[in-house]
């Protein structure tokens, strides 16, 4: 676990434009006018110039370096090329990127244009992440998702032959009609096409999703009844993990594998607490407060907001952000609970080198509860997530909340109310 504390930024922009909406999504995204792209474009570049500016009023220290830029959604990959030759020009103007910068990008499978694919060549993608789902014909269709098991490997035969390597892929364990025999098919068939990285989640359940509400309420649209039990998905997952690790593709965060080397930096920003600029639909930032250099060696505020998720609101801006700032005391319960998604887990004696020993007492404290429930592991140095734990993360990131007296956090969080 890497403490807050880099000289450099990740840059995240979001795309929300779909070809068609799948049933299981629960993200800000949606199925939009082709000519609405330009004008996306035109506001996203508007925020990227404005971005020193509202760092500064807010107190937020916004690092020029970028050393990873991604591109989410949505469907990224539907912007034109002259679109994409647009915004990156944008990036490149307003920051300084690396040499060695990670550019990623979110392409849905069979939406990819030679012109779209040759103008992200030129703007130096190294990296992509293709939403899979599944290589089973039927479920993907089930799903909402428009390509097959052909369509996916042509993209990749495409991918390496325009010179990006570095390739990821997405599934989905408890999909609508999804069986062990075809979770097991999916397995064989990501790790027989060679990618280094995969990305596995396991059904979410809840009222954001057209699927998920249908299946809160009972109902039978979208083959809600055909989604397999909760334990069964878990099985599903933990059989991954497994396979996975057996081919090379080792497991580094909950619901990531890579072969070494391969890891995708600007996700581990996020799980490290490493500053990130979001701009677009419902992106979200995390800035350093900008610190005087007599004041630099204490703890500092950190600035966490998020932008509308409505695009209609996001084109009637400028708009300003909703925004918070965490107190130290709140940044020590993050530090645990992001750190625990990586199987690297907690280093107790860095945590506590940047929060001090009594914070992290009381996290200790709630490490003993989880360890005899047999959560996480703790050999003197590192606290872990135990199989188990990861599969029931939610309950065990709940025991780091609040572990501070509510007077003292209202004490310390009072500084910027």
């Amino acid at each position: 676990m890497t403490p807050i504390g880099d000289n450099a930024l990740g840059l995240y922009i979001s795309i929300p434009f779909c070809r068609s909406k799948c049933t299981y999504c629960n993200f800000a995204s949606g199925v939009y006018p082709a000519s609405q792209h330009a004008r996306y474009v035109d506001r996203l570049i508007e925020d990227m110039q404005a971005a020193p500016a509202w760092a500064a009023r807010m107190g937020a220290e916004l690092p020029r370096r970028v050393d990873t830029v991604y591109l989410g959604g949505g469907t990224p990959s539907l912007l034109s090329a002259e679109l994409l030759e647009r915004l990156f020009a944008a990036v490149r103007a307003v920051f300084d990127l690396d040499p060695d910068v990670e550019i990623v990008v979110e392409c849905a499978p069979g939406q990819l244009a030679d012109s779209t694919l040759g103008a992200m060549v030129n703007a130096g993608v190294n990296r992509v992440s293709l939403g899979v789902q599944s290589f089973i014909d039927r479920e993907a269709a089930t799903s909402g998702r428009l390509h097959n098991r052909a369509v996916v490997e042509a993209d990749l035969r495409r991918l390496r032959k325009a010179g990006i390597a570095n390739l990821s892929v997405d599934l989905i364990a408890g999909l609508a009609g999804q069986t062990f025999a075809s979770w097991q098919e999916s397995l064989a068939v990501l790790i027989d096409s060679g990618v280094p990285h995969a990305s596995l989640y396991m059904l979410e359940v809840d009222e954001d999703s057209r699927l998920g509400r249908e299946m809160l309420a009972g109902g039978p649209r979208y083959h809600a009844g055909l989604v397999p039990a909760a334990d069964a998905i878990a099985q599903m997952y933990s059989t991954a993990i497994e396979q996975l690790g057996n081919a090379g593709l080792g497991q580094y965060e909950i619901s990531n594998f890579c072969c070494a080397g391969f890891a995708s930096r600007h996700n581990l920003r996020y799980w490290q607490r490493r500053p990130y600029l979001g701009l677009g639909l419902d992106a979200s930032s995390m800035l350093r407060e900008a610190l005087p250099a007599v004041d630099s060696a204490r703890p500092g505020y950190v600035l966490r907001s998020t932008t509308t998720g409505d695009l209609a609101a996001y084109f009637a801006g400028p708009e300003q952000a909703e925004t918070a700032w965490l107190s130290p005391v709140r940044q020590h319960e993050e530090a645990w609970f992001l750190g625990l998604r990586l199987n690297a887990g907690v280093d107790v004696a860095l945590i506590e080198s940047e929060f001090g020993r009594d914070l992290v007492a009381r996290a200790l404290a709630a490490v003993d509860r989880l360890l005899d429930g047999g959560l996480v592991a703790f050999d003197g140095a590192t606290v872990r997530l135990t199989a188990q734990g990861q599969l029931l993360s939610n309950d065990v990131f709940q025991e780091f909340l609040g572990l501070a007296p509510q007077e003292d956090a209202r004490k310390m969080e009072a500084r910027h109310c």
